[in-house]
């Protein structure tokens, strides 16, 4: 009667340890086995707004948990000097100048990954734009480049990424709080294009998980402490009176979400959202 033991034999809530079969008690092999599915050895990620911010944290992120990372953003000089420091580390890194808002240079992205490691595994469109402006006073030039940027960008480089991945890719979209609530400023066009990216999250993964195999879910970041940040020191911290965690986010706490998200363990997980915000959104 292996895992069982008869009434009465031992007091309410104890097992002898000599009862309990072997396979049944955390071990090392056991730990080692679920850690390992959050593992990207032998993988390829493109990361989209990699010149700064959060995309430099999650591009290390995945580099450190094995991946080979393909930097994509429009300033070339910085992403070259991180390609050059995550190689420096012991990581596989190159680095291609874009702009995700051309859907010919989306494609381009993919195809130098493809071109210096054979393949493509995952995709965090993490690219964007965004003002504070009164929707009254924002020309419709710049309401348009933000839509063109933070949600047809996400889905050119989608399109192009889907083309390239085989069954067990994974496209994370980073999206933002402000799609599910608002802060008190006006930025009505960066709401709007990041709600969307959250409806093209869901569409894709309806059309593309059991059709192709791959996973696409979206990160929601509340507000985190980035040089971008910096300069609206008053207002973050105004924030944090609605932050249940009492703080910003530090750039590594979204660290996780994305390894997560790129790796097997989250290999039952698509169409959804998950947010990081130390609970931003439920006050």
């Amino acid at each position: 009667m292996t895992g069982t033991v008869p009434s009465g034999t031992v007091p309410s809530g104890t097992v002898p340890s000599d009862t309990v079969p072997s396979d049944t008690v955390p071990s090392e092999k056991v730990a080692a086995r679920l850690l390992a599915r959050f593992g990207l050895e032998g993988r390829v990620a493109v990361v989209t707004g990699t010149s700064s911010g959060l995309g430099v944290t999650l591009a290390t992120a995945l580099a450190e948990a094995g991946a080979a990372v393909v930097l994509a953003a429009r300033r070339a000089d910085r992403i070259a000097e991180l390609a050059a420091k995550l190689v420096a580390e012991g990581h596989r890194a190159m680095a291609v100048a874009t702009d995700i808002a051309d859907d010919n240079a989306c494609r381009s992205v993919v195809e130098a990954a493809l071109a210096e490691f054979g393949r493509l595994d995952v995709l965090v469109n993490n690219a964007g734009i965004g003002s504070i402006e009164p929707a009254h006073r924002q020309s419709p030039a710049e309401f348009r480049a933000i839509i063109d940027v933070n949600l047809l960008g996400t889905h050119w480089m989608s399109l192009a990424a889907a083309d390239a991945m085989t069954s067990g890719g994974s496209i994370i979209n980073v999206a933002s709080v402000l799609a599910l609530t608002t802060a008190g400023s006006p930025q009505a066009a960066y709401a709007a294009s990041k709600a969307g990216v959250l409806a093209l999250t869901r569409d894709l993964a309806q059309e593309w998980t059991g059709r192709r195999g791959i996973r696409v879910n979206a990160i929601v970041p509340g507000f985190f402490v980035t040089h971008l940040t910096a300069d609206h020191n008053d207002a973050m911290n105004a924030l944090t009176g609605r932050i249940p965690a009492g703080r910003l986010g530090e750039p590594d706490d979204l660290s996780g979400a994305v390894v997560y998200l790129a790796s097997d363990a989250s290999s039952y997980v698509t169409g959804q959202t998950i947010v990081v915000d130390g609970g931003f959104v439920i006050t």
